[in-house]
């Protein structure tokens, strides 16, 4: 009997200024085992994930077949025992690690042989940007662009900060945090956005971290829309600045907000944030291949 067994990473994305082109993998997980069976079924280890469907409609067993059908293929039944450590909705890639498990179970149990690129590409074409599926698939930071079946990326993971995420105690759907953006940014907004941006990357490639940090929450396109949803956002980001964090800045759509800092800082940030009631903070390290 075929069986594979699968721990995709939690992703978060943006990283302030790179909307949806840049994301980080980060070691919390997706946990996957599937093996033949008799019909389609979703067996979840973890009662937070009962709220999911558990036959053909799931988000993984979806994604399986329709990539399947993408490359004339029959996707056999499968019985998927799924655990997780992501929280659902909550800006951490829940829904990109559900896609990436689909697409290599079809890859698996269909014979694709699939390079990281196509598993990429075909997630984009189900997602519609690479940030959050990317770095599921490559570890490390991503930072790429998909536009119409055209994708180009790289990956840093020769990187020395440490990460804390804070988790609030609710929601954020992704479709409310969505309408809170604008139609459309001025071009000096766009002039701006750009310039920060690229000077943001080199500062992160040359382990700037000081200057990375301070460019990263100049984000003009997304965040300064999305911080009122998030209640909690300005006193952790205030908290961990004055212990000496290079950054605070809100983990895809929110509300989870991603703190990076030195190693040696961890503690003293961790113990300055739980003094924030009804958020949950911890330290994550980056996901490396």
């Amino acid at each position: 009997m075929k069986q594979i067994d699968l721990r995709i990473p939690a992703t978060s994305a943006n990283l302030g200024l790179g909307f949806d082109s840049i994301g980080v993998a980060v070691t919390k997980f997706l946990k996957i085992r599937a093996y033949e069976n008799a019909e389609f079924k979703v067996d979840f280890l973890n009662s937070d994930l009962d709220i999911l469907p558990p036959g053909e409609d799931n988000l993984v067993i979806s994604t399986a077949k329709s990539i399947a059908r993408k490359y004339n293929k029959e996707m056999p039944p499968v019985r998927v025992e799924m655990d997780s450590e992501i929280p659902l909705a909550h800006g951490l890639g829940s829904s990109s690690s559900a896609i990436v498990a689909g697409i290599e179970i079809a890859a698996y149990f269909c014979d694709l042989n699939l390079s990281d690129h196509d598993k990429i590409m075909l997630g984009c074409d189900i997602e519609g940007h690479p940030d959050n599926i990317g770095p599921c698939i490559t570890g490390g930071v991503f930072v790429g662009y998909y536009n119409h079946g055209e994708l180009y990326y790289h990956v840093l993971d020769d990187i020395d900060f440490s990460l804390i995420v804070s988790v609030p105690n609710y929601m954020i759907n992704t479709n409310e945090a969505r309408r809170a953006l604008p139609d459309s940014y001025s071009r000096q907004t766009a002039v701006n956005q750009n310039a920060i941006t690229n000077v943001m990357l080199f500062s992160l490639f040359n382990k700037e971290y000081v200057d990375m940090g301070r460019l990263m929450m100049k984000d003009q396109f997304h965040e300064i829309y999305r911080r009122p949803l998030i209640k909690e956002f300005d006193e952790i980001k205030d908290g961990a600045l004055r212990k000496d964090a290079y950054a605070t800045v809100i983990s895809g759509a929110g509300p989870s907000v991603m703190t990076l800092c030195a190693k040696d800082d961890v503690q003293g940030i961790l113990r300055e944030l739980k003094k924030i009631d009804n958020v949950e903070h911890e330290e994550l390290e980056i996901y490396k291949k």
